[in-house]
């Protein structure tokens, strides 16, 4: 791995008023007072569940818990730390029986269908209890699974904002020191709980730590490939990163549209604000 220089460090404060300040606008813009969060019992969710929580109060968030038949208890655990620390409302919806009655019919299924399918029902689930609470749906991703598309489109992706989606993975453990996140939800493996035993990094096949310290050159600075391997990056493990970008570019994105010469194609038009 690379002499790293360019550091990961970032001002907690700072980034907590700025975090907040950014939740509380972009839900009022909206015309919402209320927030929808999927808590795991991960430091993403429980970061931004407390940070959601500073920025609207605790009475206007609604912490959902959806667990599988292979979640590991300990999930369902670390989730109720954080909405007891919190203190919000919470909610518990096993999706076991949505996601089973759907693979009784394709019982030849992957792990990835599988997996994919359990995402997309959370986020189901999520958007049913957004208009049951009237609050909008609160994205937990970070900047690491986004440049990476480690997430499932329309699944743990769906959402009306992302709070942590410029913080690198390794920057959202630290804010999470900063904001007294139980010790426990920051130094576990993450899991996206896709399948029993699925770790984050194990499917990866590298750590969050050193994507993250790539990512500051490549992304950040601009560096280019072969610049990153010059600085002293594994050209392997570069090349495995980059692969990974690419494959999953579409998911940054909207869908394309056709574009026929009608003026500006919908996804770009944006409403004036002396209307």
């Amino acid at each position: 791995m690379a002499q790293q220089t360019l550091s990961l460090e970032i001002d907690p404060g700072w980034t907590r008023n700025k975090i907040t300040e950014f939740i509380r606008t972009e839900i009022h813009a909206a015309g919402f007072q209320r927030a929808v969060i999927g808590v795991s019992g991960g430091v993403d969710s429980a970061v931004t569940c407390y940070l959601t929580v500073e920025a609207l109060g605790s009475e206007n968030v609604l912490a959902a818990r959806m667990p599988y038949k292979t979640s590991p208890h300990e999930s369902l655990e670390h989730a109720g730390l954080v909405i007891e620390a919190a203190g919000v409302q919470e909610i518990t919806i096993p999706i076991t029986d949505m996601v089973d009655s759907l693979f009784a019919q394709f019982p030849e299924a992957g792990r990835v269908r599988r997996g994919n399918a359990m995402a997309r029902t959370r986020m189901i689930v999520l958007y049913d209890q957004s208009a049951a609470f009237n609050g909008l749906v609160v994205g937990t991703g970070n900047k690491t699974e986004i440049l990476l598309g480690y997430t499932t489109l329309y699944g743990d992706s769906a959402c009306a904002l992302i709070p942590l989606g410029d913080l690198y993975k390794t920057q959202v453990r630290q804010l999470a020191r900063a904001i007294d996140v139980p010790e426990v939800i920051i130094t576990k493996p993450p899991s996206a709980d896709l399948w029993l035993g699925q770790t984050d990094e194990g499917e990866l096949g590298f750590t969050y730590e050193d994507v993250d310290h790539l990512f500051r050159y490549l992304v950040d600075e601009g560096y280019s490939p072969q610049a990153c391997v010059e600085t002293g990056f594994d050209p392997t493990f570069v090349n495995a990163v980059i692969e990974q970008m690419r494959h999953n570019q579409f998911k940054r994105a909207l869908p394309p549209i056709a574009k026929l010469g009608q003026g500006k194609p919908a996804y770009e038009f944006r409403l004036s604000e002396d209307w």
